[in-house]
């Protein structure tokens, strides 16, 4: 009886799945040939340090995995460890800049320039940089397997998994444009934007409140609330549900370019007008995903309501707005990276001397494209805080649907 009950409760066979297998195998190949190719270019004379470092690290990393390791936890320790030494010592490498460790580019044409600060680097270094990535995609495929009950670690691996993609898909950036030698002028290198990210500290505030604090902030909480009680009205008054809903649905397809340049003519340079482009952005999903949640409630639901004798205000504040909230937060956090796309494009079509848009389109003619990818930065965190904390809040106050039971 306790060997059926122990069997029972004990933890689920490891398992690797088909794309696990392949991972595998081909991060250990791959750093294998990277291996035997740096040690071909130090009996050659070319001694790439860190980077021999890196694929004897990846090498032993995987190697151990495919023998020894053999739960999924342990196994994205391990090659979360080798990635993580991998990419510091790939980095190390590149920012020594060694005439000895990367063949320049510009030593093949002789063109003395325009290649890149870095070169074209050794094939080797590039084995090294896919063994790498492929090691990491692993760790994060184990995490991914990772099965457990305790909401604080599921909330953990749901921050984690996330973050080291991102990380490593800035890390890949890196190290293409700066080992390949890609201009910085077509497409600059994440420690580049970085550098000029916190040398414009002060543009870039500036910017952020003129486009997100005035023209998105406000031009969304007017165009939302106003496409929330006009979606009510048209709930009270069938003629109005079959007039204006159609005529919404054809003003929400005008482009944002025809409507930016009328609004500036009409509210002036500043960022009303940038606010009135994003009412008119956030307005008819607010009013068409209002209108559709208020239909939501079942027959049963209303005659239930009917017979608690309850009038038209009590069942739109006690049934049907509760049913319609998942309604109306998919039309706010859909509005909320139309605000910010509207706010921005508005601003090409005219503004003062700051806000995101003008920022952009002044840096593109300037050549300072640096510039330009740490305006979009600013642009991304903003938006997807903004859309996380409209996530949190629906977590709140939906929490009985059954699309949040997970």
């Amino acid at each position: 009886m306790h060997n059926a009950t122990a069997s029972v409760i004990e933890t689920p066979a490891y398992v690797l799945s088909r794309l696990q297998k392949m991972l595998l195998y081909a991060a250990f190949a791959t750093a294998l040939f990277a291996l035997l190719l740096l040690l071909m270019s130090v009996v050659q004379g070319y001694y790439d340090g860190a980077i021999l470092l890196a694929s004897v690290i990846l090498f032993v990393a995987n190697y151990l995995c495919l023998s020894t390791v053999t739960i999924h936890w342990r196994n994205a320790v391990v090659k979360g460890l080798a990635s993580t030494l991998a990419a510091l010592l790939i980095y190390y490498q590149l920012d020594s800049n060694l005439a000895e460790n990367l063949r320049l580019a510009d030593s093949v044409n002789n063109t003395g320039g325009g290649a890149g600060f870095n070169g074209t680097a050794i094939a080797g270094f590039w084995l090294v940089v896919l063994s790498a990535w492929l090691t990491a995609w692993l760790c994060v495929e184990h995490l991914s397997s990772i099965e457990t009950l305790s909401r604080i670690k599921n909330g953990v691996l749901s921050l984690v998994i996330p973050l080291l993609f991102g990380v490593w898909l800035l890390l890949l950036w890196e190290f293409i444009t700066r080992g390949a030698g890609v201009p910085q002028v077509l497409l600059p290198s994440p420690s580049a934007i970085a550098e000029r990210f916190s040398n414009s500290i002060p543009t870039l505030v500036a910017d952020f409140k003129q486009t997100f604090l005035k023209a998105v902030l406000i031009g969304y909480a007017i165009g939302c609330s106003a496409g929330f009680i006009v979606a009510v009205l048209i709930d009270r008054s069938p003629f109005l549900q079959r007039g204006l809903l159609p005529i919404g649905n054809l003003v929400s397809a005008l482009p944002i370019v025809g409507i930016a340049p009328i609004m500036v003519m009409w509210f002036g340079f500043d960022w009303p007008s940038k606010a009135a482009v994003v009412v008119v952005m956030t307005f008819f999903p607010m009013l068409v995903n209002t209108v559709a949640g208020l239909s939501a409630a079942s027959s049963m639901q209303h005659d239930l309501m009917k017979t608690y004798a309850s009038n038209y205000w009590q069942t739109l504040f006690k049934m049907r707005l509760p049913e319609a909230l998942p309604f109306i937060f998919n039309a706010l956090k859909i509005n909320s990276t139309l605000a910010l796309i509207g706010a921005i494009v508005a601003e090409f079509f005219g503004t003062p001397i700051v806000g995101m848009g003008f920022r952009i389109s002044t840096e593109v003619g300037r050549m300072n494209v640096d510039m330009v990818w740490a305006e979009i930065a600013v642009a991304a965190v903003a938006g997807s805080l903004f859309y996380a904390l409209l996530s949190g809040i629906e977590r709140m106050l939906t929490f009985w649907h059954p699309s949040m039971r997970n």
